[in-house]
């Protein structure tokens, strides 16, 4: 299946009076100087010392309409795409406890459970839009809510972030919820396993035959089992071949003249938090609490709990940057519609080149969040699994009664994590817990999505990548990988996988707000592929790219 996204011309507009601007422009420069701001010469629409003849000002001129055309012809592209609707699950309306939705940092009562006027009074700042109300929102501790006025903010380029959709997510009471709270149970149990040893290890293979009996587990599966291979795995061809790290968080990093090697700094096994009551509570009231303890032996990237540190510490696109750093670094090949892929007399530089790819890995980045925060402040406000695990615990300790899915409360997984915490409660690798943001979709999964969508744009997926590895069990050394053909397309896949469900691997994230973020993030970097495309002199026919659902995907 190929998708085409592709924009009408419209008619040229009339162009607004460049002496009109010069005099607005000279204006707010004045007003500049009056309030005592020291401002730099303009560079927009002034004129020069030496007098410019008629035949440049018409060139000027005509570059000038040019520009505005193209620029107010994506602009009517995107007004005129019919608006989207935001299907919910229903929980909001449905526990009018708020005990389905987020609300970390909000004060709680003895259960954990939300004030009630605290969430109302967030909620009703969201709805106004006024800037005011955001700060009269009631804190229980230090933390502060993570932005939630970025869920209004606009972007200037691609598909505004309210006009993209996504699909609503599992019920609180869904044996979907469920099946993914009893995955994250075990990916909390086998954090320190090294992914090298998922094969012979008891837990790994007991996590595969506890998922594989689900009722509603929508993880990767063959023939409805979840084998060792495939677990904690995404669902793209990539995703299920060879390693379940990445390449492109192993190789070494070219960095101009220095070399950056992918061995990290991470935790110290065996130690998790929030596993009492106490300690729980206190960090859903926004509490300040404890700091992790580190190895003190650099690694590279062997365990669950190696790749939810790396996800502790990162920047926002970091991790695609690097990818995009080390194709370079190979001569990877371009994608085959670059139009310097068979020139004999040019190259790309600021268009198709290094720097052009360079910059819409990192552009991207911050337009997916925006479109996630959207959904997460606005739309859904769906629970953490932290959260989710004060529910399960006060269940089954009789301080309450929730409509959990049977699948969560008869699982191995947690009658194990009884037996090593004396708790129910999900344990967690950080020791604040999961973020002051709603759950749905995640964040890290959206810039995943976005910026693997442009390397993907930018390089040929099909080349195969050469001297693979694969860390040992140790995470001291990397080891060469003998297995299938790895390609660029199936590791950067595989990239935003690791990016996305490594974030459950702390405890944080649900599986499904990690494969829907992809998506989302997806849907972000083709919108904004799609204004730029119009905006280059080469012969171009649109960028190509294999979709996370294996369709393809033409701009």
């Amino acid at each position: 299946m190929v998708v085409h996204h592709t924009r009408r011309e419209t008619s040229r507009p009339n162009t607004p009076s460049s002496s009109s601007r010069r005099r607005f422009l000279g204006r707010a420069g004045g007003a500049a100087i009056a309030a005592g701001l020291v401002t730099l010469p303009s560079l927009i629409g002034e004129a020069t010392t030496a007098e410019a003849s008629e035949g440049e000002l018409a060139k000027g001129g005509a570059r000038a309409s040019r520009a505005y055309e193209i620029r107010h012809q994506a602009a009517l592209f995107q007004k005129n795409l019919p608006a989207v609707a935001h299907p919910v699950n229903g929980d909001d309306e449905l526990y009018t406890n708020r005990v389905s939705c987020y609300s970390k940092g909000l004060p709680h009562n003895a259960l954990g459970e939300v004030d009630r006027n605290a969430y109302a009074a967030l909620t009703n700042a969201l709805a106004s839009g006024n800037p005011m109300l955001f700060e009269n929102v009631p804190c229980a501790g230090a933390a502060k809510q993570a932005n939630p006025q970025a869920a209004l903010a606009f972007d200037l380029e691609g598909t505004d972030s309210h006009n993209l959709t996504m699909n609503a997510p599992p019920a609180f009471n869904s044996p979907e919820q469920a099946g993914e709270m009893v995955e994250l149970y075990w990916q909390a149990l086998t954090r320190d396993i090294p992914f090298a040893e998922y094969g012979t290890n008891l837990l790994t293979n007991d996590a595969a035959a506890e998922l594989s009996k689900l009722s509603d587990f929508r993880g990767s599966k063959t023939s409805r089992r979840v084998t060792t291979e495939l677990l904690f795995r995404g669902h793209s061809a990539g995703d299920l071949t060879g390693p379940y790290i990445s390449q492109f968080l192993w190789k070494d990093v070219p960095q101009g003249a220095m070399t950056l090697v992918q061995r990290m700094r991470t935790a110290v096994p065996e130690l998790d938090f929030m596993t009492t009551f106490e300690s729980w509570k206190a960090v859903q009231n926004g509490a300040e609490t404890w700091k992790n303890q580190y190895d003190p032996q650099t690694r590279y990237i062997r365990s669950g709990r190696d790749l939810a540190e790396y996800l502790h510490q990162d920047f926002t696109y970091q991790a695609f940057l690097n990818a995009c750093l080390i194709l370079m670094g190979m001569n990877a090949p371009r994608d085959p519609a670059n139009p310097y892929t068979n020139a004999k007399a040019q190259s790309g530089f600021c268009t198709f080149g290094a720097p052009h790819i360079l910059d819409a890995v990192a552009k991207v980045a911050n337009s997916a969040l925006k479109a996630a925060w959207y959904q997460k402040w606005s739309v859904h406000r769906r629970l953490r699994p932290e959260e989710f695990g004060g529910r399960v615990h006060n269940h089954w300790n009789g301080s309450a009664s929730y409509a959990i899915h049977k699948d969560v409360l008869r699982s191995a997984a947690l009658e194990a994590t009884f037996r090593k915490y004396n708790s129910y409660l999900l344990p967690q690798a950080y020791p604040e817990g999961c973020p002051t943001h709603p759950a749905y979709p995640a964040g890290h999964a959206a810039v995943a999505g976005a910026c693997t969508t442009i390397l993907k744009a930018f390089f040929n997926e099909s080349h195969v990548i050469s001297d693979p590895v694969s860390a040992s069990a140790d995470g001291l050394s990397l080891l060469p990988y003998k297995g299938e053909r790895l390609t660029v397309g199936g590791e950067l896949d595989k990239l935003a996988a690791n990016i996305s469900i490594g974030r459950g691997a702390a405890g944080v994230h649900w599986r499904s707000d990690s494969i829907e973020g992809l998506k989302l993030g997806e849907a972000v970097a083709l919108g904004v592929l799609l204004d730029m495309k119009d905006c280059f002199n080469e012969c171009f026919g649109g960028f190509s790219l294999t979709k996370f659902d294996g369709t393809t995907a033409t701009v």
